[in-house]
C-alpha cells in the first residue's frame, strides 16, 4: 500500500511540473513573437493554478 502511494505523489509531482513546463514553452513562444508584451500578476496565479489542477487531475487519472 504504502509503495502505491508513493507512486501516486511521483507521478502527481511529475505531471505538475509538465504542465507548467509547457504552460512555460507557450510563453516564452509567444513573447518571442510579441503577442504577449506584459504579463499581468493575475495571469501568472491563474497558469500556476491551472497546472496544478491539471497535474492532479492527470497524475490521479494515469495512476488507475
Amino acid at each position: 500500500m504504502r509503495g502505491n502511494s508513493n507512486n501516486l505523489a511521483i507521478m502527481i509531482v511529475l505531471n505538475i511540473v509538465g504542465v507548467m513546463l509547457v504552460l512555460g514553452a507557450i510563453l516564452v513562444v509567444l513573447r518571442g513573437l510579441g503577442w504577449v508584451q506584459q504579463i499581468p500578476e493575475y495571469v501568472t496565479w491563474a497558469m500556476l493554478l491551472l497546472s496544478l489542477g491539471i497535474g492532479i487531475l492527470g497524475g490521479i487519472r494515469s495512476a488507475r
